[in-house]
């Protein structure tokens, strides 16, 4: 007599899942390249951590990558003057014009009125990039000492008491550092009124700090 024997459950299970499971098992095999492409496609990569922060800084703040052609289009002296960039004051170079043959009291008053000027005149593209802004206001004029004035003083159109912290830092330091000053890190600045004028200087700290620490200054009644 011949006794069938009962079939496998489980082999019937697998025999019947097979092919199922395989196809199930391809689509996966086929959709990761496809997640891939659009990941890729949405500038996403597939990595956990993050490694893409964005291009670099095409320019360093505070630093021209080559000289600004611009600004040396005029002719003239060679000076320097303060421009603010972040919170500090930093050089950039200048130009201004002195007649041949100027006396050196007219020299002097023509090489401040030209550093004046250049303050105000608004940073070129490449600067305006690079960081560089000015706080002093156009139309600023230097006149010649009074009677009982240091004959080294600057009689500026504006009291210097009126120009923010930021711009007389930026005048102090240019002009303590030039033609318009005695060479020792001081300048005498006076207004347009009567009032007495005063020795300001240029200081570490002013450079650093120029919107918080003002250039010291004195009397010069006593010199």
């Amino acid at each position: 007599m011949h006794v069938r024997r009962p079939r496998d459950a489980g082999a019937t299970r697998v025999r019947r899942d097979g092919p199922a499971a395989r196809a199930r098992a391809v689509s996966r095999l086929v959709a990761l390249p496809a997640l891939a492409l659009l990941l890729a496609g949405c500038g996403i990569r597939a990595t956990e951590v993050p490694t893409n922060f964005g291009p670099a800084p095409s320019r360093v703040r505070c630093s021209l990558s080559e000289p600004d052609v611009s600004t040396q289009a005029a002719r003239g002296l060679p000076v320097q003057v303060f421009l603010l960039c972040g919170s500090s004051l930093v050089t950039v170079d200048r130009t201004v014009r002195v007649p041949d043959g100027a006396a050196d009291s007219e020299r002097r008053m023509l090489v401040a009125q030209g550093l004046l000027d250049q303050l105000a005149q608004p940073p070129s593209p490449a600067e305006k990039e690079a960081g560089y802004s000015t706080d002093v206001r156009g139309g600023i004029t230097v006149d010649r000492p009074r009677p009982g004035d240091p004959e080294e003083t600057l009689r500026l159109s504006m009291a210097p008491g009126g120009l923010t912290s930021y711009a007389l830092a930026q005048v102090v330091c240019t002009f303590s550092d030039s033609a318009a000053a005695q060479g020792d890190g001081s300048v005498v600045l006076g207004g347009p009124g009567a009032g007495p004028p005063r020795r300001y200087k240029c200081t570490d700290e002013v450079r650093a700090r120029p919107g918080s620490t003002e250039p010291p200054s004195k009397d010069v009644a006593g010199e």
